[in-house]
């Protein structure tokens, strides 16, 4: 799935930190608007249920998975978008296990590439050391050298 970010130019690596979790969203957002996967809508979709359902997106410390629903007129296309922040992004102050540095943005148009892309998105996280590589990676220089290791 590492390649796939880069074949398709869905992973951006960040050097200015955002100044919140709502701002790190609207960045990871960035990318896939570029793309032409998510219009704005979409990235203010998902702040408004972070702000109703709590950090849910925070799969793992240091991993957020930022998406919405299926429905959403917001979603134009399917995929999965990779950003990667210089620091942790802080989803509830004082509990670091809600903090994220990884923002995998997910777009679907149905149900069922929704489900496609999580399940591609958790094998590729559950691949010892690879969150680990990649809170590592400040360019994307370091992000290709990460993608050849898990080839």
């Amino acid at each position: 799935m590492l390649k796939y970010f880069q074949e398709e130019g869905l992973v951006k690596v960040f050097d200015q930190q955002p100044k919140d979790w709502e701002e790190a969203i609207r960045m990871s957002g960035e990318i896939m608007i570029e793309r032409g996967l998510i219009n704005n809508q979409y990235v203010e979709e998902v702040i408004h249920d972070v702000k109703e359902f709590g950090p849910y997106i925070v799969i793992v410390p240091h991993v957020a998975m930022p998406h919405s629903q299926a429905t959403s007129e917001g979603v134009l296309g399917t995929g999965v978008g990779l950003s990667i922040m210089p620091g942790p992004v802080s989803f509830e102050e004082g509990n670091e296990e809600k903090d994220a540095e990884l923002f995998f943005m997910l777009a679907a148009k149905n149900t069922d590439e929704h489900l496609k892309n999580i399940t591609n998105l958790t094998d590729l996280l559950m691949t010892d050391g690879v969150i680990e590589d990649l809170l590592t990676v400040k360019n994307m220089e370091d992000y290709l050298q990460v993608m050849k290791k898990y080839q």
